[in-house]
């Protein structure tokens, strides 16, 4: 039964010291998370969150993301994590396709920030939440992610692990907590198919679900003990042939959380690569787009089927076409929010380039996923020089990772809009200090 090494892991994870690299890493997952979470938090659907759910705000203990409002933790929990998956601008594991810190981090800030908890308590439930997480998500398997959306489904796992930490469940109670959750882990790949809201609601879904699971199974709520592994638990029931023996390896000895993609680009991380070629091409050929005649982007089944399409009407439309934001790439050298403004979207030199491009599957690229992320651009010039180039990962992975200093970049050009340059300043020096913060409330937000 792997539930009970999950279960044992996150107990015995209370009592360890967290190496000093896991800490950073929860401090930098934390951070990307206010970045995405600030420019999310102000849009629709977080808006929309907060009417619907407006008798729960302005009490309670918890508090949004940005701006501080006052909320019952359930509540702040369910909207800043919609708030976190709304721009596209999310931390991913890449092994897994999965965004773990919508629902963990929204989570365990909700939680710990309800409840008052010291900084380092407040690490160790992120970091538990996506050593859980990422190992249940990766052992799912690439079928999974043919129907599901990864985030919505193994995410309330994270969510789950992060607020059942801060609640000290013991071993039992975890079993039974990730029984709960388990049950009610579903997103379809259809809510991200069209233009719509689905996306952040999955956000929002699985760390609500995460929550409630933990919440109840404190009070003595059961779940089934075999979830995971049943025979018609959640592996059989959402993936093929996963074996789940080897999915507890490494727990408490090597961290997951140390090898997080932060996204450098605003937009679907599946194109990251693509976009990271068209740089590289810049470049390495010295050519303008200007030169192109014609572009054919080689890509994994699972991204042509989700950013395959040109049109690039809407924000969400322009973050989900590999050829507008290749040819974004192309023409601006820089594919961030900016890029899916309105006019932006409307740009005549970019639109153009994008009716260039052809997206096609790529043996090779295909083979590599979600391990590896490639692209494959092929590169026809004005001139008829023909310039064919794979690019092996994308910037941001654990491979080629964004530095402190450039994630920093990202987060102020992220929260400096709504909590001004101070605020987010003071905001970011007492992340770096979290661990030595004796209670998460005293955080500027």
């Amino acid at each position: 039964m792997i539930s009970k090494a999950f279960a044992a892991y996150a107990v015995a994870e209370r009592r360890r010291s967290l190496p000093d690299e896991v800490i950073h890493a929860a401090k930098r997952c934390f951070i990307d998370w206010c970045g995405t979470t600030a420019a999310g938090g102000v849009k629709m659907p977080a808006t929309g969150f907060q009417r619907a759910f407006s008798e729960d705000i302005g009490r309670g203990d918890a508090r949004l993301f940005p701006g501080g409002e006052k909320a019952t933790v359930r509540t702040a929990t369910i909207i800043n994590a919609a708030a976190s998956h709304t721009v596209e601008f999310d931390d991913v594991y890449g092994p897994a396709a999965y965004h773990p810190g919508t629902p963990t981090v929204s989570t365990a800030f909700s939680l710990a920030d309800g409840i008052g908890v010291n900084g380092l308590t407040f690490l160790r439930a992120v970091t538990v939440g996506y050593e859980v997480s990422t190992r249940i998500a990766e052992t799912m398997g690439r079928p999974h992610y043919n129907y599901w959306h990864t985030t919505a489904t193994n995410g309330s796992y994270g969510a789950l692990f992060a607020a059942g930490t801060l609640l000290e469940l013991d071993e039992e109670q975890f079993i039974h907590a990730l029984g709960s959750a388990g049950t009610m882990a579903a997103g379809l790949q259809q809510a991200f198919r069209e233009d719509c809201h689905g996306k952040p609601i999955h956000g929002a879904h699985a760390a609500g679900t995460g929550l409630m699971a933990a919440q109840v199974a404190k009070e003595g709520v059961t779940g089934a003990r075999e979830i995971l592994d049943g025979q018609v638990g959640f592996g059989n029931a959402m993936s093929e042939n996963v074996d789940w023996s080897h999915s507890a390896d490494g727990l408490g000895k090597s961290y997951n959380i140390t090898r997080i993609t932060v996204k450098n680009h605003g937009c679907c991380g599946h194109a990251f690569p693509a976009i990271d070629a068209a740089f590289e091409i810049t470049a390495k050929y010295k050519i303008s787009h200007k030169e192109i005649k014609s572009i054919r982007i080689g890509m994994a089944k699972s991204t042509v089927d989700i950013c395959g399409g040109k049109t690039h009407d809407t924000f969400f439309e322009g973050q989900f076409s590999l050829a507008f934001v290749v040819a974004t790439g192309f023409v601006k050298g820089r594919v961030r929010l900016e890029a899916f403004s309105p006019d932006a979207l409307k740009d005549p030199t970019v639109s153009a380039l994008a009716q260039k491009c052809e997206v096609f599957i790529d043996h090779e690229v295909d083979d590599a996923f979600p391990l590896q992320r490639k692209a494959r651009l092929i590169v026809e010039t004005q001139d008829g020089q023909t310039i064919d180039y794979m690019q092996q990962t994308r910037k941001g992975a654990p491979d080629n990772p964004l530095t402190d200093a450039e994630l920093e970049e990202k987060y102020f050009e992220l929260v400096t809009p709504e909590l001004g340059k101070d605020g987010a300043t003071a905001l970011l020096s007492s992340i770096w200090s979290i661990d030595k913060l004796d209670n998460i409330q005293k955080l500027p937000i």
